[in-house]
């Protein structure tokens, strides 16, 4: 085909055809969205045709909502956006956005049609996005019935497996093998330790800034979720490793605590932060693990000594305790514990 012919269309087509023909990678639009906005940017390919004045301005709307109502982080506003927009634009395509008359029905066909394209988590992704959606326009007025309700769960095939958390001495071994003599060394290590002691995300990491600290109380202002705010006091060995990497921490870069260390200098990201634990891991000689499998290691960690799932769930800012819950699956003598003292109690009559 001609350049002129390259569009969303023309590369859906192309999608298309590559799962029909049973591939796995590079199959979605945005795996390969990369090439059409190059071209674009460089005047050889028209401009995306746009869709029309009432989505871009219901979707502005939402976007403020999801920023100021809900308190959502950008990255999470920027998938509900797409997945709004995917949704929004099929409904014009068949016709209007007509989002008062909307059904169940449309609902329903929408998710038959998309999810097969998809990841059982990118489905997952997809539904949870769409109930945020409809949960909006119920409230806003513009549908007459709660169509959140209307969107089916997707199995969740990683709650059949066990929270999967570091083993202690393999965190160990992560942690000796930082060379705490350097300036990476000491702020690696620190970053460890907060997301192995603390349980913190790696989000939350990157967004501790230097006035977060108050070194008279031993607390840390943690800033969560849905720019949720919560104090958590600081280990000693977390505050001494804090202390380390601040003596040689390059100054004027930066209010946030942990800066790239090679130019060009600045914060760091979530995503640099899971790179230093898998870089990490290879130095050591363990097998790779993600941010996210520390923070489980400190909740098994807890459990293990001994502490409730209520303590847990403080610790690590769980919004519900069924979140917490995963964890009761971990401690397997206190379940064994469990079912022994049921089934005693099933055998006693007089129980």
């Amino acid at each position: 085909m001609s350049l002129e012919e390259v569009s969303e269309g023309a590369l859906e087509a192309f999608l298309a055809a590559r799962r029909a023909f049973g591939h796995v990678g590079l199959v979605t639009p945005r795996s390969n969205g990369l090439p059409l906005e190059y071209l674009r940017e460089i005047g050889v390919v028209p401009p995306p045709v746009a869709v029309g004045g009432p989505v871009e301005r219901l979707l502005e709307e939402y976007e403020s909502y999801l920023r100021r109502e809900r308190g959502l982080a950008a990255r999470s506003i920027d998938s509900y956006i797409r997945a709004a927009r995917l949704f929004l634009i099929a409904q014009v395509q068949a016709g209007e956005l007509a989002l008062e008359r909307l059904t169940t029905a449309d609902v329903s066909a929408f998710l038959a049609r998309e999810c097969p394209k998809r990841s059982v988590y990118g489905a997952r992704d997809l539904v949870l996005s769409l109930r945020a959606l409809f949960r909006y326009l119920h409230l806003a007025g513009l549908t007459a019935m709660p169509l959140q309700w209307a969107v089916p769960p997707v199995r969740q095939v990683r709650r059949r497996a066990l929270p999967r958390g570091i083993d202690p001495a393999a965190l160990a071994m992560l942690l000796d093998g930082c060379d705490r003599d350097t300036t990476i060394g000491a702020r690696d290590y620190a970053i460890l330790l907060l997301l192995a002691r603390l349980g913190l995300r790696a989000g939350e990491v990157v967004a501790i800034r230097l006035a977060d600290i108050d070194w008279r109380a031993g607390e840390l202002l943690v800033r969560g979720k849905a720019n949720r705010q919560e104090l958590l006091p600081l280990p000693v060995d977390v505050g001494e490793a804090l202390v380390a990497y601040l003596r040689c921490r390059p100054g004027e870069v930066s209010d946030v605590l942990f800066v790239r260390l090679i130019a060009p200098c600045g914060p760091l990201s979530s995503h640099r932060v899971s790179l230093i634990v898998h870089e990490r891991c290879e130095r050591a000689g363990i097998p790779p693990v993600g941010a996210h499998q520390l923070r489980h290691g400190a909740a098994t960690g807890m459990l293990a000594a001994g502490a409730s799932l209520g303590e847990i769930a403080q610790v690590l800012r769980h919004s519900t305790t069924a979140t917490t819950a995963i964890y009761a699956r971990v401690d397997r003598k206190r379940l064994r514990r469990s079912r022994d003292r049921g089934r005693e109690l099933s055998d006693d009559p007089a129980a």
